[in-house]
This record gives C-alpha cells, structure tokens and sequence, in this order.
C-alpha cells in the first residue's frame, strides 16, 4: 500500500512561522516522523510540499498510477481552492484532510474547506499527531 502525503503553502515554513500554533518541528522533521511511522504501519509513503497551487494539482493527478490513498493538509489551499478540490475528486484516490491546529478555533474564515467534502474524512487540532492520525485513518480505510 502506498500512500501520499501532501503539504501545501507555507507548511514548508513548519518550526519558524508561528510558533506558537505549530510549535518548533520542521517540516523535514514531521517527514522524519512519518516515514518512521509508516513502517510501523507497514506502508510505501511519499512525501511532498509545493507552495503552488497548480503544482500541487499536478501531484494530485500524478498519484493516479501508483497511490493508493493521500492525506493532505493544503494550509491556506483549503479555505480557497476549488482547483485541489476538483483534482483530488478526479482521481478518485481516497484522501483525508488533516490541519495541525483546530481550524474551527481559528478565523471565521477558516471554518470552510473546499477539500472536506471530496476527503473520506478531516482531522484536526492534534498538531503533528494530526498526520499519523490521518495515516492509520487512511490505511484502516484502504483496508475495509
């Protein structure tokens, strides 16, 4: 089974932009994290992060020969982007969404997210834990 992981804009700037919320981990350290979770859960993963949205869109088609379920957490690509929304519907790749705050504690404006109603699931608020969270939900998933 292989999965993808997906991080959109500005996850790439995990443990320097604020801090608070998301705490010190790099990005390349939660990846550390994943892949060391994964073979506990005896699965392929891949990762990737693009700050643009076509790229990702890209990625997203690209997983259509190989990918059997992603988890994504597009960043700010949630609240805006029909374009994701549409790509993860048309390849119809079993995808949960996972944020690393609770994005129904936040703004007003992040309370709405295209990408949940084509995800099998969402998962939010658990920081890091968010990820693996959303890997054993996708894999328990896949194999029902």
């Amino acid at each position: 089974m292989k999965i993808l992981v997906i991080n959109g804009v500005n996850m790439n700037m995990l443990g320097f932009r604020e801090t608070e919320k998301y705490g010190t981990m790099t990005l390349k350290d939660l990846e550390k994290d994943l892949y060391a979770f994964s073979f506990e859960l005896g699965i392929d993963l891949e990762t990737y992060q693009s700050n643009i949205e076509g790229e990702i869109v890209e990625k997203i088609h690209s997983a259509k020969d190989g990918i059997d379920g992603i988890v994504i957490n597009a960043g700010a690509y949630t609240h805006t982007s029909v374009a994701i929304r549409d790509a993860i519907s048309a390849v119809n790749i079993p995808t949960v969404e996972v944020h690393m705050t609770n994005i129904y504690k936040r703004e007003e404006f992040r309370h709405h997210s295209y990408l949940a109603p084509v995800c099998v699931g969402q998962i939010s608020g658990f920081g890091a834990d968010s990820y693996k969270l959303g890997l054993k939900a996708i894999v328990d998933y896949l194999n029902k």
